[in-house]
């Protein structure tokens, strides 16, 4: 068994097929010093580090820490889903916010995706790319809502890849009888988020950003018009400073952390369907309709990969295993034994509107997060928004500071226990 296969991150349980399967991952490391530079990064994430080679390549010194290693929170263990637009539907986010608004962030989202993709061919990043993404009903009252979404998908917002689904389609594609009808997105699909984050960690220290691991941020501070970053082993002082930590904020910046909530979720991988050949035979992900999402798709060697919990708190199972197993043979009675090779989880970052976070929090200080189970695309993109703002290129970052993300309510000490009530009460609605 190689480091890399044996590597536990100390934020987050298991050991991923991710892992097992990115090769042998790089080190960076450790800060050992004080440093100065333009632009300080705190978190290693997709956030980060796009920002940190965005901004490099342009000339800007920047230097980045994580405190653990590249890929140990959620940019490198999450469930690999593109999707398209926004966390919302188009539809519902013009309830809120109006079309001009909501067709904004789509098509920002848009340009997410291309952003994304040409990114990893530039660099030639392999993160096992694969076309397709399904969204399906598990309420057949929700059949209206899924039809009209294809429908304004492609009149009202200019993307016709897009279709409906009627139950025995959905069913057929699924390989499975459990929901009833949904929507065919071959506009996007699904990738090796650790192959992705592994290259880009690569493209921005070969841009010339100072990027060290193990490094742990302590304190966040402004004084005398610079940001200082304060670490065991050195204090960084920066012009100004982007936080990019996510669910992964803990008590490091109280703004942030009253708006952007952890919450775990955890993830299976199972031997490869080669017996069970009707399970996912287009290799489409799929995302389910429940508010507590079940999340899904087939690796390039042909693996489920499963992801989702009932009820979601700050903790972990006893047993990642027994947990996603349960909700396979739920979608999947013929997978009830299959061999589960590896199970993991890791910290969501969600908002209460279930959008991001973008905020100064302090005179030069901007904070990013809370992609709410939305980052692959949108958090690569918020990175690079972030460096043109800097760089006086763009004002489209503007778009996600301009919406309204209020406080989780009842300060820290309620925070967490309010969540729980409230996701359990989502989950146990899921079910009627």
């Amino acid at each position: 068994m190689t480091s890399q296969e044996r590597w536990q991150s100390p934020i987050a349980p298991g050991i991923s097929w991710y892992q097992a399967t990115s090769g042998e991952r790089p080190t960076y490391p450790e800060m050992d010093g004080s440093k100065t530079c333009d632009v300080a990064i705190v978190g290693g994430g997709y956030t980060g580090l796009q920002a940190a080679y965005n901004l490099a390549k342009s000339g800007v010194s920047v230097v980045l820490i994580e405190a653990c290693r590249f890929g140990d929170g959620a940019s490198g263990r999450n469930g690999g889903q593109l999707g398209t637009g926004q966390r919302w539907w188009p539809e519902e986010l013009e309830e809120k916010i109006g079309y001009e608004r909501s067709r904004a962030l789509f098509d920002l989202a848009e340009a997410a995706k291309h952003h994304l993709m040409d990114f990893a061919t530039d660099y030639q990043i392999d993160m096992d790319y694969m076309p397709g993404q399904m969204n399906v009903a598990h309420k057949p009252s929700y059949r209206a809502d899924y039809y009209e979404n294809a429908e304004i998908a492609a009149m009202r917002y200019n993307y016709p890849h897009v279709r409906f689904m009627d139950k025995a389609e959905t069913q057929e594609r699924l390989g499975s009888t459990r929901y009833h009808c949904g929507v065919r997105d071959i506009g996007t699909g699904h990738i090796h988020p650790l192959k992705l984050l592994t290259g880009l960690a690569r493209v921005a220290a070969n841009a010339g950003a100072q990027i060290f691991e193990m490094t742990k941020a302590s304190a966040i501070l402004h004084g005398s018009s610079k940001v200082l970053i304060e670490t065991p082993r050195g204090t960084i002082t920066a012009d100004r400073a982007l936080i990019a930590c996510n669910g992964y904020i803990g008590n490091l910046e109280p703004v942030t952390a009253s708006h952007v909530m952890p919450i775990r979720s955890f993830i299976g991988a199972t031997v490869p369907l080669d017996a069970h050949p009707q399970v996912l035979p287009g290799g489409e992900s799929v995302a389910d309709s429940r508010f507590v999402v079940r999340y899904f798709r087939k690796s390039k060697d042909g693996r489920l990969l499963f992801g989702g919990r009932e009820a979601y708190t700050a903790d972990n199972p006893r047993d990642i295993t027994q947990h996603i197993r349960r909700q396979i043979a739920e979608i999947y009675p013929a997978l009830r034994d299959i061999e589960i090779t590896h199970a993991w989880g890791g910290s969501v970052g969600i908002t209460m509107p279930r959008q991001p976070f973008v905020r100064e929090v302090m005179p030069g200080v901007t904070s990013i997060g809370g992609y709410s189970g939305h980052g692959v695309m949108l958090a690569n993109y918020c990175g690079k928004l972030y460096a043109e703002a800097v760089l006086g290129k763009s004002a489209d970052l503007d778009l996600f500071k301009s919406l309204d993300i209020p406080a989780f309510p009842g300060g820290a000490a309620m925070r967490a226990p309010l969540l729980f009530l409230a996701l359990s009460w989502f989950a146990l609605r899921d079910k009627f």
